[in-house]
C-alpha cells in the first residue's frame, strides 16, 4: 500500500446541479497529486513491475488524409513505482488530482490549496484473483475530480492547505467516459473560509486561458498561460469516448491533470485532463469544458446515478464524393452513409445499412459529417449525440433507396464487447486445472502489453462489436507470466496463453459466467476446450477436480473463481439467431480499421 500527496484545492459555493449550465454558477476545485493507479503485484507469480499507459486512436472526421490519424494521448500524470508495504510516502509529483466541487442543493465552498489523500486498491488483470495496493490524496465535501484518480479507491481523505487535519471523503459516483467523479464530505470544518469560483461559458478561439496546477519541477503552485487553439469533439483517453474538448497551448505537464483552467474574467472554463505528446509537437493540452461537467452533474441529479453518455450505434461514412451521393439518390450536398448498425443498439430496429442520415432533430448534417456549431463554426455530428442523455428519443431524417423518411431512435450507452473499464473493479476469472480463463478487457491488454496479446485479439478489441448484451471474449490468460499454472494434469498446455476459447464440450461460449455454468453442469468424462485456430485442450474431469485444490494451494490463490461467478447464471441471449451468425467470430474489414471518413456515432 502506498499514499501520494496532493498539493492544491479550489472550490465554490451554493451550486445546484441545475444551475451549472449558467455562467453565474459557482464552481469549485480541489487539487491533489497521486501515484499512478497501477502497482506491481506482491505475488511471487508476478515479480515484474509495470507502468500504466494511456494510448488511444483518433479518427479525424475533418482530415483529408488517405489513412487514419493515430494519436497517442497520455494523461499528464506520468507513471511511477510504489514500494510495497509502505504506509505513506513523501509528496510526489507523479499524479496531481485536482478536485472540481459543487453539487445538488447543498452549499459547496472554496478550499484554497489543500492536500488530498486516497488509499487506492487497483486490481491485477493478469492475476485476477489478486489486488494491488496504492494510495493517493484527494479532497472532501461535494467535489468533482478525474475519474481515473478514484477508480479503485478504498479510502479517500483530504487536507486543506495550512491544516494538519485530514477529512474523510466519499466517492458518490464516477463518470468514466467523461473522466469525472463526484465526491462528498460531511465535515463543515473543511469548508470554512473558502471563497467561490464561477463557472464560465464555453470560450472562443484565441481567448486567453490560464492553467493552475502542481506540475513537475517544484513543490509550489504553478501557473501557465496560453490561448484556446481549437474546440472540437475530442477523444478522451481515459473514458474511450468522443466528447467536446478544448485544445489549448498553455503548457500542461505531469501534475496538471485535473487542474482548473480560467479565462481573463477569473471564471473556470474547464479542467485540464490530457496532453498530446510526440516528437513533432509541443504544448498541445486538452481541457474538459464546463458543458461536459454540467452534463455529468445533470445526469446524476436526474437518475440518482450516472447512466453515461449515449450513442446512436452506427458506423458512418462521409458523402463528399458527388458520384457516391448520386448513386445513393441523395439530391443535396449533405448526409452521411450508414455503413454498419450495432446489433445491441436501438438503431438496429429502424436503421439499415445503406441508409443516409440527412438530419438530426431537424438539424441538417453536412456531407463531411459535420453540423452547425455556434454562429459560424461547424463540428462533428457526434457532438449532437453527446448533448443527449441515455433514454432520450431523437428524430432522424434519412434517405432510403432514394425515398426520404423520418424515424425515431432511443439513445443508449454503447455496449462494449471488450470493456474499457471493469464494473466493481475486480475482473472475473475461473481456474480449471491450472488454466486461467478471464474476459478480454482493455485493462488486461494494458497489463499484458499489446505484443503479448496478439494481433487477432487486438483487432477484435479495437474494432469488433457485441452481437448481444452480455457477450464477452473469453480468453485463456497468461497466468504468472509463465502461461498456465503448471501441474501434471495440464502437461502439454504450458505454452498456451492469450487464446480465445470459443466452445466448451461443443457449446459456444457467450461469456465467462456462461463458461463457468457449463463447467459446473458438466457430467462428461472430459472437459474439452476449443480455441481459435483449431487449438484444443482436453482435461479429464475428475483428475482436474482433484488437482485444482493443490494448484490453488501451491500458487497461493484464495479461490478457483471470482465472487461474481458464484451467482446463478442468467442467459443473456433470448434470440438463438445471434448464435448462428458467426458466433465467436468478429470479421473486420479494412474500411473499419481506422479508415479516414468512417467514425462511430
Amino acid at each position: 500500500m502506498s499514499v501520494s500527496v496532493a498539493c492544491c484545492c479550489f472550490s465554490f459555493l451554493n451550486a445546484p446541479a441545475r444551475l451549472l449550465q449558467s455562467s453565474s454558477s459557482p464552481l469549485c476545485f480541489v487539487a491533489a497529486s497521486t501515484l499512478t493507479p497501477r502497482a506491481s503485484s506482491s505475488s511471487k507469480l508476478n515479480p515484474e513491475k509495470k507502468k500504466k499507459k494511456y494510448t488511444l486512436r483518433v479518427r479525424d472526421e475533418h482530415s483529408s488524409n488517405d489513412g487514419p490519424q493515430t494519436m497517442a494521448f497520455k494523461s499528464p500524470f506520468g507513471s511511477s513505482q510504489q514500494k510495497k508495504d509502505k504506509k505513506e510516502s513523501q509528496p510526489t509529483t507523479d499524479l496531481r488530482l485536482y478536485l472540481l466541487a459543487s453539487f445538488l442543493h447543498s452549499p459547496v465552498v472554496v478550499v484554497v490549496v489543500s492536500q488530498v489523500y486516497c488509499t487506492h486498491t487497483a486490481p491485477d488483470y493478469s492475476l485476477p484473483w489478486q489486488k494491488q495496493r496504492h494510495a493517493f490524496m484527494i479532497g472532501d465535501g461535494k467535489l468533482l475530480t478525474n475519474a481515473h484518480c478514484v477508480e479503485h479507491d478504498t479510502q479517500v481523505k483530504v487536507k486543506r492547505r495550512g491544516d494538519d487535519r485530514k477529512y474523510v471523503a466519499k466517492v458518490l459516483v464516477r463518470g468514466v467516459d467523461c473522466d469525472i467523479a463526484l465526491l462528498s464530505v460531511e465535515s463543515e470544518d473543511f469548508w470554512k473560509g473558502a471563497e467561490p469560483l464561477r463557472l464560465g461559458h464555453l470560450p472562443r478561439l484565441q481567448d486567453s486561458v490560464t492553467v493552475v496546477g502542481y506540475p513537475l519541477g517544484g513543490d509550489t503552485i504553478s501557473v501557465t498561460k496560453g490561448v484556446v487553439s481549437r474546440i472540437e469533439v475530442t477523444s478522451y483517453a481515459h473514458g474511450s469516448s468522443d466528447l467536446l474538448g478544448i485544445q489549448i497551448d498553455a503548457a500542461i505537464n505531469p501534475g496538471n491533470s485535473g487542474g482548473p483552467a480560467f479565462n481573463d474574467q477569473g471564471e473556470c472554463i474547464g479542467v485540464a485532463f490530457q496532453v498530446y505528446r510526440s516528437e513533432e509537437t509541443e504544448n498541445i493540452g486538452y481541457v474538459i469544458p464546463t458543458t461536459v461537467v454540467s452534463h455529468f452533474l445533470t445526469d446524476y441529479e436526474r437518475n440518482a446515478k450516472y447512466t453515461g453518455y449515449p450513442c446512436l450505434g452506427v458506423l458512418l461514412q462521409k458523402l463528399e464524393n458527388p458520384a457516391l451521393r448520386e448513386c445513393l439518390k441523395v439530391p443535396t450536398n449533405e448526409g452521411v452513409l450508414v455503413r454498419r448498425v450495432e446489433p445491441t443498439s436501438d438503431a438496429s430496429k429502424v436503421l439499415k445499412e445503406g441508409d443516409v442520415i440527412v438530419s438530426f432533430d431537424d438539424l441538417r448534417v453536412g456531407c463531411e459529417g459535420t453540423v452547425p456549431f455556434r454562429s459560424s463554426e461547424r463540428i462533428a455530428f457526434r457532438y449532437l449525440i453527446s448533448q443527449k442523455f441515455a433514454g432520450d428519443i431523437v428524430e432522424l431524417g434519412i434517405i432510403r433507396a432514394g425515398e426520404p423518411k423520418k424515424v425515431q431512435v432511443v439513445l443508449r450507452p454503447r455496449v462494449h464487447l471488450v470493456p474499457y473499464h471493469i464494473d466493481g473493479g475486480q475482473p472475473s476469472y475461473i481456474i480449471i486445472a491450472g488454466l486461467v480463463f478471464t474476459p478480454l478487457s482493455e485493462p488486461l491488454i494494458e497489463e499484458e502489453c499489446e505484443d503479448t496479446i496478439g494481433l487477432k485479439l487486438l483487432t477484435k478489441a479495437r474494432y469488433s462489436v457485441a452481437r448481444f448484451r452480455g457477450e464477452q471474449i473469453v480468453i485463456l490468460s497468461q497466468a504468472s507470466h509463465n502461461d498456465v499454472l503448471a501441474n501434471e494434469v495440464n502437461i502439454g498446455y504450458e505454452d498456451m496463453n492469450n487464446q480465445q476459447v470459443l466452445k466448451f464440450n461443443g457449446t459456444h461460449i457467450r461469456n465467462i459466467h456462461h463458461l463457468a455454468h457449463l463447467i459446473d453442469m458438466c457430467k462428461d468424462k472430459y472437459l474439452v476446450f476449443e480455441f481459435e485456430d483449431n487449438y484444443v485442450a482436453v482435461l479429464e474431469r475428475e483428475a482436474s477436480n482433484s488437482a485444482s485444490l493443490c494448484i490453488l494451494k501451491d500458487y497461493g490463490i484464495p479461490s478457483e473463481r471470482s465472487a461474481d461467478l458464484r451467482e446463478p447464471y442468467v442467459d443473456p441471449v433470448h434470440d438463438n439467431e445471434a448464435l448462428d451468425q458467426g458466433f465467436g467470430d468478429s470479421p473486420v474489414s479494412n474500411l473499419e480499421i481506422g479508415f479516414d471518413g468512417l467514425v462511430w456515432a
